[in-house]
């Protein structure tokens, strides 16, 4: 189901970096070189398989990660989008 406005902001409170752009919720990450972006990608890409709910666009930079969620179905931000990116937060990898 998808989140009020209310519940998206009390979401995105506790998310730090995470926040709705355009329909989606969208975090940077920083990674510092190429490696490491593409070790973040794969593990992002990884969970995302696992929890079968993948990314609005995935964009690589020499030193950054750019990604963002919606549930298409649903028309919004839901649960799912949620639960997703505080998943990729728990691979801790980069800020």
């Amino acid at each position: 189901m998808k989140l009020t406005e209310t519940q998206l902001t009390k979401e995105l409170e506790n998310m730090p970096g995470w926040e709705y752009k355009n329909g989606s919720i969208v975090k940077e990450y920083k990674t510092g070189n190429f490696a490491n972006t593409m070790a973040l990608t794969s593990g992002i890409g990884a969970l995302c398989q696992q929890f079968d709910h993948h990314p609005d666009y995935l964009t690589l930079k020499y030193s950054s990660v750019l990604v963002a969620f919606s549930t298409h179905t649903e028309g919004g931000i839901t649960e799912k989008d949620i639960n997703i990116a505080k998943e990729i937060e728990k691979l801790r990898l980069f800020s």
